[in-house]
């Protein structure tokens, strides 16, 4: 059948199983936006207030399904304000397409008004990017871009579609089509295998880290599976929340800069170290020369771009961790290690992550939220240190509970995710926690929640302080605080319900669970305005090029 182009973008995105795109129109797009009100009753379109909230929405979507998310933007600025969502998805693998438009063939190139190369500007930051100037060309590059952000290491991609290919005609032959090949990617051999099993059964303190890969290739059933059978306490980085569950006896809490001192001194003192979908992140690592340094390393990743990037191993397996570990497992004899285990636990006792009972405090409000939610919630959060007291305090039970920017770390993330979040699971609680820095970011987007009577919790942390940074001023800088404090008059309720949410302001500990208790059975946005100290800080914490093993708290230094 012959169509034009922007019905064959439609079709396809029927075929990949796309339900919903986020995205705002313009003059390019036009005729993609015609067809899709011609569609609007099988692929729901949710309009953002910026293009940059469409990119996060696309990504919260993507993060709490493991489908691709879609977002659609205008050529010139409309596309460059996709950039900092792109990249945002691209250094946590979050699979994406960004469809862009631009200027007609026959104007590129020509300072067109609002032409601008965003596959060159994106190029850096997706796994590939397309510019298709010729309507027949338009099927294939879209089912070729779905497959590419899905498969393997997931990723964004970007189609940039010239204006003219959206309105010329050609013939068009449907596909049964899925976004995501189902194949294996083994990279390994059974030598390999048996290398890796032979390590983890000869050692006598293992100690597991996991990471986002886990959450990506679904292998939290498998990771939790192998946890039991060598019996090995186990820690995670902010982007492997919820691969564990936050109640299992062996799991230790978050490791790196801001992780629990029981995962921290337990990696430095293992013999055995199984890295599982994890980069060794500088924020993981520390000082790379003192990091696991008493250890075996084994890394099992897809990517083997991240072998022995960061730290090196003495033995890996390249290839999709469920698959690597459905293999592994049978290799593996059932172990106990009792004294190793009680060691750690010793440390989990001796030091817990605690903060001030006297006041008002966000640990205290996340506290609260994990018992009212029976740690089921969908949790989005910015950047910075309530994102940090979120991973500590919040009890993630399950995968694609959490969705933070973690690599690039992105102010103003997390309300558009949530969003994102929300239209995908409309029946589960969906919250955003964010600093009052962050809120500021992209607080428009409130908009969007509140046009689409989307019932999203906001809780405001509200120092009145760029936090993280005024901590690391405090103890590095000398109490130098240039530029970190907020000294606004605006209110952010009032903010909130001119943009047609119900909102609250809480000062004290005594008002928490009451207002939490009716944000969760509102049927429209609300706004939690959580105002807190300035100086309340996250521990434990290592200093920059500091070891992990030497993580401190507001004990050591007060001693």
């Amino acid at each position: 059948m012959k169509l034009n182009g922007s019905e064959i973008v439609i079709e396809v995105l029927k075929e990949m199983g796309v339900d919903t795109v986020f995205g705002y129109p313009g003059g390019t797009i036009l005729n993609i936006y015609d067809a899709l009100y011609k569609h609007k009753d099988e692929i729901r379109h949710v309009l953002t207030s910026h293009e940059q909230g469409a990119s996060h929405a696309a990504d919260g979507y993507a993060r709490s399904t493991g489908k691709v998310g879609v977002c659609m933007a205008t050529s010139g600025p409309g596309a460059t304000n996709l950039v900092t969502g792109i990249a945002t998805a691209y250094m946590d693998s979050i699979p994406m397409v960004a469809i862009t438009c631009n200027v007609g063939i026959s104007l590129l190139g020509k300072d067109t008004f609002q032409e601008v190369d965003i596959v060159g500007i994106t190029m850096p930051i997706t796994k590939h990017g397309f510019i298709v100037k010729n309507v027949c060309d338009i099927a294939d590059t879209l089912r070729r871009a779905f497959r590419i952000a899905s498969t393997g290491r997931p990723g964004p991609v970007v189609v940039d579609i010239t204006k003219n290919a959206t309105s010329e005609e050609c013939e068009f032959e449907p596909k049964k089509s899925t976004p995501k090949d189902n194949k294996r990617f083994d990279c390994y051999t059974r030598e390999d295998l048996k290398k890796v099993a032979d390590i983890i059964n000869s050692c006598e303190k293992p100690f597991i880290y996991v990471g986002g890969g886990a959450i990506v290739s679904d292998a939290s059933k498998e990771v939790r599976e192998l946890c039991e059978k060598i019996d090995s306490p186990v820690c995670d980085s902010l982007m492997g929340k919820g691969a564990v569950d936050a109640r299992d006896p062996h799991y230790t809490g978050m490791i790196g800069m801001h992780g629990t001192k029981a995962s921290d001194k337990g990696v430095a003192e293992c013999d055995m170290l199984l890295a599982l979908g994890a980069r060794f992140s500088d924020r993981v690592t520390g000082n790379t020369k003192t990091f696991a340094s008493n250890a075996t390393i084994v890394h099992i990743d897809i990517d083997d771009a991240e072998i022995n990037k960061n730290i090196p191993t003495d033995a890996h397996i390249v290839g999709d961790l469920k698959d690597v570990l459905r293999d592994l497992l049978p290799l593996l004899e059932k172990k106990t290690h009792s004294s190793w285990i009680e060691h750690i636990e010793g440390y989990k006792k001796a030091f817990p992550l605690t903060y001030p009972k006297d006041r008002l405090t966000c640990q205290y409000i996340i506290e609260r939220l994990n018992e009212l939610t029976d740690s089921d919630a969908i949790v989005s959060t910015d950047v910075g240190q309530h994102q940090m007291w979120t991973a500590q305090f919040y009890g993630f039970r399950n995968p694609r509970q959490f969705l933070s920017s973690g690599g690039l770390g992105t102010m103003g993330y997390g309300l558009g995710a949530i969003i994102g979040a929300k239209v995908a699971n409309p029946d589960r609680i969906c919250v955003n926690i964010a600093g009052d820095g962050c809120f500021r970011m992209n607080l428009n987007e409130l908009m969007t929640a509140s046009r689409n009577r989307l019932p999203i919790i906001e809780i405001i942390i509200d120092n009145r302080v760029l936090g993280m940074v005024r901590q690391w001023q405090t103890l590095f800088y000398g109490g130098r605080y240039s530029n970190t404090i907020l000294e606004d008059d605006t209110d952010y309720c009032k903010v909130a319900e001119a943009m047609g949410c119900k909102a609250y302001r809480i000062t004290d500990r005594d008002e928490v669970d009451n207002v939490i208790k009716e944000a969760l059975q509102s049927d429209v946005p609300v706004v939690i305005d959580a105002v807190i100290h300035e100086d309340d800080k996250v521990f434990p914490m290592v200093a920059p090029g500091g070891a992990i093993a030497d993580a401190f708290d507001e004990n050591d230094l007060d001693s």
